[in-house]
Parts: C-alpha cells; sequence; structure tokens
C-alpha cells in the first residue's frame, strides 16, 4: 500500500493569503502566538494573542468554528492587539468537563473564557462574539459584567429559528471523517458557494486534521457527543428555560451593544430576532451587512472590522 500524501500545514504561514485576497497591506508575518489557560485542573483553553500590547479586543468564534476565523479581521485591525479564544471542544482547546457537559450547558463556556479573559485580556475594550460565540459573550456579560465593556454580538440572538439555520446544522452534522482533502474541501465549498477556494483551503487545515492514513477530521468533531454542539445556537434549544434566561440576561446588559446582522439569505437572524434585539436593548446598535451571511466575518471580515473599530474605539 503507497503512502498516503500529506498535506504542508504551517499554522502561521497563512496570513498573506488572507491579507492579498481582500487587498491589505502586508508587511511580513504578525506578530501571533498561541496560549493556553488551564480553566479547571486537566483541562486547557487555547487562544491566538495578536500583538504585544495589553489586548484591547477579544474574539469568540461560532460553533464549529476556530479561533483563526478572525484572521482577515484581525489583520484589518492592526495594529490593535486582541484575543481569540477557542472555545471549549474547539480549535485547540480541551473539550468541556464533565460538569459543563451535566448541567451547565448554558453558561459553561462563559465560564471557561472568563478565566481565559482574565488571564489574557482583563482590560479588553469589548467582546466580539459570533453565533455561538455571540451566545456565550451575553452569558460572560451575565456572569462576569466586569470583563464586557462592550458587546458586539455577529449574527446571533439566543432562540433562534431552527428552519433558518439548518444549511448550518445539515453540514456541522454531516460526515466527522473525510477520506481525502478534496473530499473536505469539496463538501466545504457545496456548502459555502460565495467563498473563494483559497479561504475554503486555509479554514479547513486550520479546523481539520490530518491522520495518520492521509483522512481528515473535523477538530470538533472530537466532542461531537458532548453538549458542546448541543448548545450551539446553529442548533435549535435543547430547552425553552435555558434560552428565556439568556433573553432575561440580555435584557439585563448596560453597557453599549451592536448587533451585526448578515442579510443574505444563508444568514440566521431575521426580521424578527432583530425586532426582539431592539425591544431588549432600546439603546442598542445594528449595523446590517447586506452582503454577508451567517459567518459575516468571513463575507465581509473588512467591513466588519471597520464596524468594530468605529463601535469599540
Amino acid at each position: 500500500m503507497s503512502k498516503p500524501q500529506m498535506v504542508d500545514y504551517d499554522e502561521f504561514g497563512l496570513f498573506h493569503e488572507n491579507a492579498a485576497e481582500y487587498g491589505l497591506p502586508y508587511d511580513g508575518s504578525p506578530a501571533v502566538r498561541r496560549e493556553f489557560v488551564e480553566v479547571e485542573p486537566g483541562r486547557r483553553l487555547s487562544a491566538l494573542v495578536w500583538g504585544e500590547g495589553e489586548p484591547e479586543l477579544v474574539l469568540l468564534h461560532g460553533g464549529s468554528q476556530n479561533a483563526h476565523t478572525w484572521d482577515t479581521v484581525a489583520l484589518a485591525l492592526r495594529p490593535r492587539p486582541l484575543v481569540a479564544i477557542d472555545l471549549p471542544g474547539h480549535g485547540h482547546s480541551d473539550g468541556p468537563g464533565e460538569r459543563q457537559l451535566a448541567d451547565r450547558q448554558r453558561v459553561g463556556a462563559a465560564e471557561d473564557v472568563a478565566v481565559v479573559v482574565r488571564k489574557l485580556a482583563p482590560n479588553a475594550k469589548a467582546v466580539v462574539g459570533m453565533s455561538f460565540g455571540g451566545i456565550t459573550t451575553i452569558a460572560l456579560a451575565g456572569l462576569a459584567p466586569e470583563l464586557v465593556r462592550k458587546a458586539v454580538l455577529v449574527d446571533s440572538m439566543p432562540g433562534i429559528n431552527r428552519e433558518n439555520a439548518q444549511h448550518i446544522v445539515d453540514f456541522v452534522n454531516g460526515p466527522t471523517s473525510f477520506p481525502s482533502f478534496d473530499e473536505i474541501l469539496a463538501r466545504t465549498m457545496q456548502f459555502n458557494p460565495t467563498r473563494s477556494e483559497s479561504s475554503m483551503r486555509r479554514g479547513i487545515l486550520h479546523n481539520a486534521v490530518q491522520q495518520e492514513d492521509g483522512s481528515w477530521v473535523w477538530r470538533h468533531s472530537r466532542w461531537r457527543a458532548g453538549a458542546i454542539h448541543a448548545q450551539s445556537p446553529d442548533a435549535p434549544p435543547p430547552d425553552r428555560p435555558a434560552y428565556d434566561a439568556l433573553l432575561d440576561t440580555l435584557r439585563g446588559i448596560k453597557v453599549p451593544i451592536l448587533l451585526a446582522r448578515g442579510m443574505r439569505d444563508d444568514s440566521v437572524l431575521r426580521a424578527e430576532d432583530e425586532a426582539r434585539f431592539r425591544e431588549l436593548q432600546p439603546d442598542g446598535l445594528v449595523e446590517r451587512f447586506e452582503d454577508a451571511g451567517h459567518s459575516i466575518q468571513g463575507d465581509m471580515p473588512i467591513e466588519l472590522a471597520d464596524s468594530i473599530e468605529r463601535f469599540v474605539f
């Protein structure tokens, strides 16, 4: 049997592609390092720390993503230092803890994130969360309000309609393993037809791992049987009271808050979700991204970075 062809991967060697695709200036690899923070004995969360100064932003990705989903946004925001966290069970982070799996389904990720933020970015001016990361941002604001001075929710609201997220659920609940890179790329392109092949290739290299037999496995699929997927806002809530509690938490947030809403059909939020946000946060801001779907940071990263810059600073 012939030896499988292994694909080269340099985690910090692809930023020039992000810059080139979006016309960003690039004068060499940015200062980015990976840090690990123990959130409880024997369990760590990982994060990408951009820049050398004290982080001004905390970025939280969506379900089944990882911290690298923010790479282009982070490049566009340079030289602002920031931290992009791998949520439990995602990227390079360990999976959710036993208590989180059992009885902390809605706040467990926020409890973990609070530990990381206190360690790496205690004075950050804002927390930006996309999808599941947005839900985590809301929970964090209720759990540790001193860590959330401003909040940006990227296409994220508690209790979304399952039908509006079905395309995402179908993708996430698809195969966990693929015989070749071409096959995992083909499926990813099928569910993201508006994105470039190069961006999809980068995303896969960051979000999947090649096995010794040449096959590819999603990093997040290691924890598929756990609650980390059941709690994603990209899937329907397992119980109504949990989301009702998050809506109450959102209502109680007193700091400035912005909802970034993708307007294409493949976004998750709809007019009724925006109306609910405005009801709960009368002083909150809404910005619509006409050419973006659910992943605004992937579809319109430069515009999202500009929006974050204006709102936060």
